[in-house]
């Protein structure tokens, strides 16, 4: 998962190994809202949790996915670059797809029927990381590759799609990867400008009063960019669907650009924490799942804004745990190995190819 590679592109001169405290600081901020809105999912019976969810799902992806190809723009599919993508990517995505539906089963004292292509909760991002990176290469040899990734996303949504690989949201959240690519340092720096800065703070603010009020004929299921147009829960016909994930690409692209406005530059306290969030991701749905089964969620529900602010008070406590270092320490073997044993040395690898 990009969000614990390293970035070399930075703002003044340092070390080759030196991280970006930028990025580290948006992923953090983003993992929050990310472990926040999974626990607002059980709750969205209440308004005042509908809303919040709204407006965190309008952006928080795209932001990822903007840093995902922002970090991802120079894959080339080198041995090394395939190894690391197989450790960081191909399996965490195993482990934890396959441990979810395992611990479902579980809790539910179910049989367990695995369904390992189909990702249906939060690694259908790890998926669609995975194919992203290796399609990079050719957004690179692309001549318009913004215009064909958002033509790809609006045309995507027109007829049913497997959901193997989570190839509906692959193509619907395609247009964040490709602009990443083209972001370059420059882009950041822009958004420090103050004027930037207060615009930022009224775009988020008007777009969470937007999210206050309830939209009428509309489904949350268009935030999940997973439908086709004309299948429920959507039922959209073909101009109205182009129109309406139209919309969201241009929102989610304003309020990413607000939120990386409003990330601090300078390193905090908070910086190595997101360089951590891989582990935050991959670790947090076994909780959501479990107190769920157990109640919690139901619990909370019954106690309508207090039961709110306390489920988001124990996401961000969770999402804080979970980009410890020991949480990072403890699960590197499983979700960044080395695969020493699968792939060859990179010398080997090239002594391999034919000669011509």
């Amino acid at each position: 998962m990009s969000v614990t590679a390293p970035s070399t592109d930075v703002a003044r001169p340092r070390a080759a190994t030196a991280r970006d405290p930028f990025l580290d600081n948006a992923r953090y901020w983003v993992m929050l809202l990310v472990v926040v809105g999974h626990f607002l999912t059980a709750l969205l019976a209440l308004d005042e949790a509908r809303a919040a969810y709204r407006w965190i799902y309008l952006f928080h992806m795209p932001v990822f996915i903007l840093i995902s190809g922002y970090l991802g723009r120079r894959y080339s599919g080198t041995p090394r670059e395939v190894r690391r993508m197989v450790g960081t990517l191909v399996v965490p995505y195993l482990l934890v797809e396959i441990g979810l539906e395992a611990f479902e089963a579980w809790l539910a004292d179910e049989p367990l029927s695995l369904h390992v292509l189909e990702p249906e909760w939060l690694t259908w991002f790890i998926a669609a990381l995975f194919v992203w990176r290796l399609t990079t290469p050719i957004w690179r040899a692309v001549r318009w590759p913004i215009p064909v990734a958002i033509g790809c996303s609006l045309v995507g949504g027109l007829a049913p799609v497997s959901d193997v690989l989570a190839i509906p949201q692959i193509i619907g959240y395609l247009p964040f990867y490709v602009v990443g690519m083209q972001l370059r340092r420059e882009h950041f720096e822009r958004l420090r400008d103050l004027r930037v800065r207060i615009g930022a703070l009224a775009v988020l603010g008007a777009a969470a009063y937007a999210c206050v009020q309830e939209p009428e004929h509309w489904t949350m299921s268009w935030l999940y960019w997973r439908d086709a147009y004309s299948e429920s829960p959507l039922d959209a016909g073909a101009l109205d669907g182009i129109a309406t994930r139209g919309a969201l690409l241009a929102i989610g692209f304003v309020l990413a650009a607000a939120v990386l406005a409003l990330v601090p530059h300078r390193r905090a306290w908070y910086s190595t924490m997101g360089q951590r969030t891989l582990y935050c991701y991959l670790l947090h749905g076994f909780v959501v799942l479990a107190l769920s089964y157990y109640g919690a969620f139901s619990y909370l529900g019954d106690h309508g804004s207090i039961g709110i602010g306390i489920a988001a008070l124990a996401a961000l406590v969770l999402a804080n745990l979970l980009m410890t270092r020991a949480v990072s320490e403890g699960f590197r073997p499983l979700f960044e190995p080395r695969l020493r044993w699968l792939f060859r040395a990179d010398g080997d690898a090239e002594s391999s190819l034919p000669h011509r």
